[in-house]
């Protein structure tokens, strides 16, 4: 599993022009990527850092400050170009599998203490963000 943290002044995901989730206030936005293996306790184990990584202001974690966090699932984050110019797909688990493990991310997130908004998973979406600082951090399972 892949997580592409990104520190934000404000952030919100829409659908069809649609706002379907943003943050109230400052806080991390979370691109999920899921790939094949991973499994629930993965999920938490992410969620768990997402949460307490100190990388808001003043080295504090988004469990410090109760910072709200943007959940948006992108199959993307497991794009493989080493080859030619069209990437491939091959490393990223299909819906079926990631669509629940997305779910347990958020999950898990929300019973850490966490508010989470999130994107729809599948859809065709459009994130809207300012990147603070900018601080974009990537959480990856398998390294």
């Amino acid at each position: 599993m892949r997580v592409l943290l990104q520190r934000v002044l404000s952030a919100s995901v829409a659908i069809d022009q649609q706002v379907v989730g943003s943050l109230p206030a400052p806080g991390l936005v979370a691109l999920v990527g899921v790939t094949h293996g991973d499994d629930e306790a993965t999920a938490h184990k992410l969620a768990a850092k997402t949460w307490t990584l100190r990388i808001l202001h003043g080295e504090l974690s988004a469990s410090d400050l109760a910072a709200p966090i943007l959940v948006v699932s992108q199959f993307t984050l497991y794009a493989d170009t080493r080859k030619g110019r069209r990437p491939s797909w091959s490393a990223a688990a299909k819906g079926d599998v990631s669509e629940p493990l997305v779910d347990a991310y958020v999950t898990r997130l929300r019973a850490l203490g966490a508010h989470v908004e999130t994107g729809r998973f599948g859809a065709d979406m459009q994130v809207s963000l300012v990147n603070d600082g900018p601080v974009t951090i990537l959480l990856d399972s398998q390294v």
